[in-house]
């Protein structure tokens, strides 16, 4: 028998009190905040994508760094699916009796950190090494994906908070690490058939 967690007495009330909120406002605003904790870590591949597609024109060492994008929120993914499976914390709709926006999940699918915030938070972190504006829109997004996940009920606010941190410092620490490489990576990669991807060849 699995012993969880039971993170309702670190802002159990605060998740409540969000949840009863969410309960009460417009349907538009319920089912866009529900769409978008659904479907919008979409968004942030459409930003890799569009930022790699940029770096290109900027040269080779930018192109490498904007294709180490995904893989550094790979990266940010596991540490923080690791963490869940030491902590075990119960879902908050398994522990409060709360009517959720959210289906309540599985039993066993553990609740801290929370991967959507987790995963949001490392590709505006690492999208900022790739270009400002990109992660400035990246950041806020996260930020709307962190608070979504609390509005349907999925998470408790510090389970958010938690997969935010994780996150950015997991992608801080590894996209700091590569760019010193990145240039070496560059030079190795376009004398291969990888060349195109990495720039623009007239």
């Amino acid at each position: 028998m699995i012993l969880a967690f039971n993170g309702s007495s670190v802002d159990g009330s605060a998740y409540t009190d969000v949840v009863n909120l969410a309960r009460h406002a417009p349907p538009w605003l319920d089912d866009t905040a529900s769409a978008w904790s659904t479907y919008g870590l979409a968004l942030f591949a459409v930003l890799m994508a569009v930022g790699w597609w940029h770096a290109r024109r900027a040269g080779a060492t930018a192109s490498v760094i904007a294709l180490a994008v995904p893989f550094v929120v790979v990266v940010a993914y596991g540490v923080n699916a690791a963490l869940k499976l030491l902590v075990r914390e119960d879902r908050p709709c398994r522990s409060l009796r709360v009517a959720t926006l959210e289906a309540c999940p599985a039993p066993g699918d553990w609740s801290f950190p929370s991967n959507h915030a987790a995963i949001a938070a490392a590709a505006a972190v690492a999208l900022l090494f790739v270009s400002r504006r990109l992660g400035a829109v990246a950041a806020v997004a996260a930020c709307a994906m962190a608070v979504s996940r609390v509005w349907v009920g999925a998470h408790y606010p510090h389970d958010v908070l938690a997969g935010v941190v994780v996150g950015a410092l997991a992608a801080l620490l590894v996209m700091s690490a590569l760019r010193g490489r990145a240039k070496a990576a560059a030079l190795r990669l376009t004398a291969t058939r990888l060349r195109p991807l990495l720039m623009v060849v007239s």
